[in-house]
């Protein structure tokens, strides 16, 4: 899952994505913290809100997000698999509240060498991702303030070069089974689409895009590794 992206400049969310909004947010997202986000306005606008990176779900207490049994959730990716039926993300995908993350990179784990090495994602065009993603919004029960959340949807990357070496291997699944997760990106001509179209539109764009897209290294040059070839 990925727990950690770069937001776009002032300058690229603004040729981007739009106008930007008054509130603040962090550059360099980790869960719950406040970030933008693209969601549809009206029939055919859109418009840059903030919210927090972590869908906070219904009748939760605290925007801290927690389950119905009270216990502390993770809430800033959704599998698609299942977010239809999740009590979390199951209201905001029928409605339609889909949005689109802004990101100049987003980091995933490598552990390839025995240990974690945080490997970055960006385009190879120098465009920002356009990260396909849900949101909410939640009444906080002692103040009355209305906040917006939002997650990344996921999708398994099993098969996919350089992204199937992400993420730790789990010994107990075969290697074709191992469920591997990596974000959606969008493509601009399906911006609209994702935001203003049906829910059979939407599930046809949850899809990984070609890896020549990326670009892609670690974080830290210093912990740069050479992956394996067949999977490079």
């Amino acid at each position: 899952m990925c727990t950690y992206y770069e937001v776009p400049g002032r300058e690229q969310l603004v040729l981007h994505f739009g106008d930007v909004p008054e509130e603040e947010w962090r550059d360099k997202m980790s869960p719950l913290y406040r970030g933008p986000f693209l969601r549809a306005k009206g029939e055919a606008g859109r418009e840059l809100v903030v919210g927090q990176w972590g869908m906070i779900p219904p009748n939760s207490k605290t925007h801290i997000p927690t389950g119905k049994d009270g216990k502390r959730l993770s809430t800033v990716n959704a599998r698609r698999e299942g977010m239809a039926k999740s009590w979390t993300y199951g209201g905001p995908w029928r409605k339609g509240q889909r949005c689109i993350i802004p990101a100049q990179l987003y980091v995933e784990p490598y552990w390839g060498t025995g240990k974690h090495i945080p490997w970055q994602f960006e385009r190879a065009d120098g465009e920002p991702w356009g990260l396909e993603g849900l949101w909410s919004e939640w009444t906080d029960p002692a103040t009355g303030e209305v906040l917006h959340s939002y997650t990344m949807i996921t999708q398994n990357c099993d098969d996919v070069p350089v992204l199937n070496l992400m993420h730790r291997t789990d010994p107990k699944r075969p290697p074709d089974k191992q469920d591997k997760r990596t974000v959606v990106p969008l493509e601009k001509g399906d911006w609209d689409t994702w935001l203003q179209g049906t829910i059979e539109q939407a599930e046809s764009l949850i899809k990984v895009p070609s890896v020549e897209l990326f670009v892609h290294r670690a974080k830290d040059p210093a912990q740069q590794v050479e992956l394996p070839v067949e999977s490079a």
